[in-house]
């Protein structure tokens, strides 16, 4: 007869498994925001006031793929850490050629990171 341990559904090599998996998906947008900001085709890639909204859902989906990382138990860390890569984007953008930091994008993706955050905290109660 199986025990409890044998039968739980989230067993420690599959929370890890699942933890690798979410933290991967955020590595890969990490790279493709940090990398893809360097480059001249990223600018005027979304159209103002669209680029806000755009900067808005980044950063909210980060903070999703953390939180979700960390089983839903740090949403605020995980708000933190996406709005950390919105930091360095924007300072990154400081020193390449075409680009600017604007603070109006670091608000947004602020903004994102938080709304993931909130989300988290009233759809699984809070666990920070």
């Amino acid at each position: 007869m199986p025990t409890e341990t044998t039968c739980a559904p989230r067993s420690t090599p599959l929370r890890a498994l699942r933890a690798a998996l979410f933290f991967s998906a955020a590595a890969v947008l990490v790279g493709a925001v940090l990398g893809g900001g360097a480059t001249p085709a990223a600018v005027g890639l979304v159209p103002a006031p669209w680029d806000k909204l755009a900067h808005l859902a980044t950063y909210a989906t980060l903070g999703l793929l953390l939180a979700a990382g960390f089983s839903g138990r740090r949403p605020l860390l995980a708000a933190g850490l996406a709005f950390a890569v919105g930091v360095i984007d924007e300072a990154m953008q400081a020193f390449h050629p075409g680009r600017h930091a604007d603070l109006a994008d670091l608000g947004a993706d602020l903004a994102g990171a938080l709304l993931a955050a909130a989300l988290l905290w009233v759809l699984w109660g809070r666990r920070d």
